[in-house]
């Protein structure tokens, strides 16, 4: 966050400052959403101190940093455990200010002879040169966008040095600086400020390590995968931009006293920087609740559609995380996806619209390229979510199965007699899926006339149930506890899915050509009796995940032991799939085997849907009761 003081500077400093950034951050006052200690310690602190530097105490004509200068106003607490910021802060305004004053005397050419060198162990040297050229040009987003460039920039450099060395890179920046390795590669007084500073910069001392004209590669940069448009709000055609809304100022006004702020005149409980910290993060901003136990109003004002794209594209660690990947330097900034970029263009344009009064947004919504956009940002549903996911998850593996009737079965297969566990196991198939077909919504009408569910109605039924909408945003721990469950499940469904398919063609080509030994001959025909039975069993599980996740929400009907209870049952569900890809794996090719851990499974599904126990049971007491 970059935020300008709201008062001039003093007037024997502002002679040092003409013509510079601060010069122009200084003309007309600006309303703050921080708090005053806040704002204190960014916009003034390092103001207050009046004295001049000369650059040769700071930076060598060779373009070395000298540490101990700079080391020596940082301020320690009287217990020395400790930094004090706000003496520091003080008397490293002087510093900063030198140093500001000495980059814009400099040409551009002069920059680079004197810099470049010591840039060039970065991933991104070219960056540095366009953010000389923004410090030029005065132009206050343009200094604000380099400053965050470069913080990103250099966290993924130092982050990159550290993976060279074998290590883990932390996920904040303050953990990877206080990291033993780099300040044995920079310096302590580098990483840490210590007194004792070393007469080197971190260009120097990264080129000694890795040596001349070497960069860290480090980890690779996030590349966007997905198809143009997909994972979105918008389809490609409605998020091409640029294109712009007004906005009226006074829509929105924030007050830097205590923690309300006044949105559309209408007070609210929104999240904001505390009075002690330094940022908000997102995690924060898209909370339910605020850190005093509030409920956040952030939501009821943007409404669930908007909190779950801010959710899909900023916090659900399988989405694009944009923010996160962007400050951390994990985005290579010339090949930030345009997709990605117009997507948030398309969904900022469309939330402006809340903003304005009613007739400018009613006019702005009969133009033709934003009249649709407005509608598809309302009608917006979680992508990245882990309810999502397992939607996507089961109909991916649903999908899978489905390929098995077409893979080629010899004769002998054909007429293969099914064992008394085979037949115990169809027993227990049909039972089972005649008590879950009388928990499927009646809207969908898909056993209408049957007892039972035919093969081929198999993929309707799953289909049906992933796209009923479930509830997604601020879902509670036990909700996602289940969810992590199913999602394993499902994996390892498709796991043996992926398995079976790949075993059975091989086998086949080798049995057809006659290359498989007397036991392999054996072996493949248990296989493919054991193919016949897994097929109806796998669906059965997909459709038992279908039908648990449409009443996921029920969970909260079941008091602490019958929770355990039900997580002990997907447990048990989990380890037979996890046995049956052992078993059906290339290595271990136990498919004898494989009836017998089904006929377990079987019992164990059947005995639990007696005892009415399964999420589909709580939703139809429920219902009986008239609960909602």
């Amino acid at each position: 966050m970059s935020v300008a003081p709201q008062r001039p500077l003093p007037a024997s400093r502002g002679r040092a400052v003409s013509g510079s950034v601060l010069g122009m951050l200084i003309e007309d006052p600006i309303t703050t959403c921080l708090s005053p200690p806040v704002y204190d310690m960014i916009c003034k602190l390092g103001f207050e101190v009046r004295e001049n530097w000369d650059i040769d105490r700071i930076v060598t004509q060779r373009g070395d940093v000298c540490w101990q200068t700079i080391t020596a106003c940082v301020m320690y607490k009287q217990s020395a455990q400790s930094l004090d910021y706000r003496g520091s802060v003080r008397l490293l305004g002087p510093v900063c200010e030198a140093v500001h004053s000495h980059l814009l005397s400099l040409t551009k050419g002069q920059f680079e002879i004197r810099y470049a060198p010591w840039l060039q162990w970065t991933a991104f040297p070219e960056l540095f040169p366009e953010i000389f050229a923004a410090l030029e040009s005065l132009q206050g987003p343009a200094i604000s966008l380099g400053l965050m460039k470069l913080t990103a920039c250099l966290e993924r450099a130092l982050g990159d040095v550290l993976v060279l060395l074998g290590k883990d890179c932390p996920f904040l920046l303050r953990d990877l600086l206080a990291s033993e390795e780099l300040a044995e590669v920079f310096g302590r007084p580098v990483v840490l400020f210590n007194d004792d500073a070393l007469d080197r910069g971190v260009g120097p001392a990264a080129e000694e390590i890795l040596g001349a004209n070497a960069t860290c590669a480090g980890t690779p940069t996030f590349r966007s995968s997905r198809r143009p448009g997909g994972g979105g709000c918008f389809p490609r055609r409605y998020s091409r931009g640029p294109w712009r809304v007004r906005r009226r100022d006074e829509e929105l006004h924030f007050r830097t006293e205590g923690h309300d702020a006044v949105l559309g005149n209408c007070a609210t409980q929104l999240p904001d920087t505390q009075s002690t910290a330094l940022y908000t993060t997102f995690d924060e901003i898209l909370a339910k609740h605020l850190n005093d136990g509030k409920i956040n109003q952030l939501p009821l004002l943007l409404g669930e559609p908007a909190m779950e794209f801010l959710w899909d594209f900023l916090n659900h660690q399988e989405g694009p995380r944009i923010r996160d990947r962007l400050s951390h330097g994990e985005i290579n900034l010339p090949e930030f996806p345009k997709e990605a970029a117009n997507q948030l263009l398309a969904f900022s344009g469309t939330l402006l619209l809340r903003f304005v009064d009613e007739d400018l947004s009613a006019a702005f919504k009969e133009e033709a390229a934003i009249g649709p956009l407005a509608a598809l940002a309302d009608g917006y549903s979680a992508h990245f979510h882990p309810v999502s996911q397992l939607k996507k998850q089961v109909l991916s593996c649903e999908k899978s199965i489905r390929v098995w009737p077409l893979l080629p079965l010899p004769e002998e297969a054909a007429r293969s007699v099914a064992t008394s566990e085979t037949h115990a196991c169809e027993a227990f198939i049909t039972e089972i899926l005649r008590e879950l077909l009388c928990h499927l919504p009646e809207r969908d009408g898909l056993v209408s006339g049957w007892d039972g569910l035919p093969a081929g109605r198999w993929p309707e039924a799953i289909q049906e149930l992933c796209g009923i909408p479930v509830r997604t945003l601020f879902c509670p721990r036990t909700v996602l506890e289940v969810v992590t469950v199913l999602r394993s499940i499902s994996a390892r469904c498709a796991c043996v899915s992926r398995q079976v398919a790949a075993s059975v063609e091989l086998r086949h080509q080798q049995w057809v050509e006659r290359r498989l030994r007397s036991r392999q001959r054996q072996t493949y025909l248990h296989m493919v009796s054991s193919v016949k039975l897994l097929s109806p069993v796998l669906h059965l599980i997909l459709l038992l995940i279908a039908l648990e996740l449409v009443n996921i929400h029920m969970v909260y009907g079941k008091n602490p032991c019958e929770y355990q209870q039900y997580l002990k049952f997907l447990k048990s569900i989990l380890q037979y799939v996890e046995n049956l890809a052992a078993y059906s794996s290339w290595q271990k090719n136990k498919w004898g085997g494989t009836v017998g851990l089904t006929r377990t499974a079987l019992l164990k599904i059947w005995n639990f849907t007696e005892k009415k126990q399964m999420l589909i049971h709580l939703a139809k007491k429920s219902a009986s009761k008239g609960v909602l």
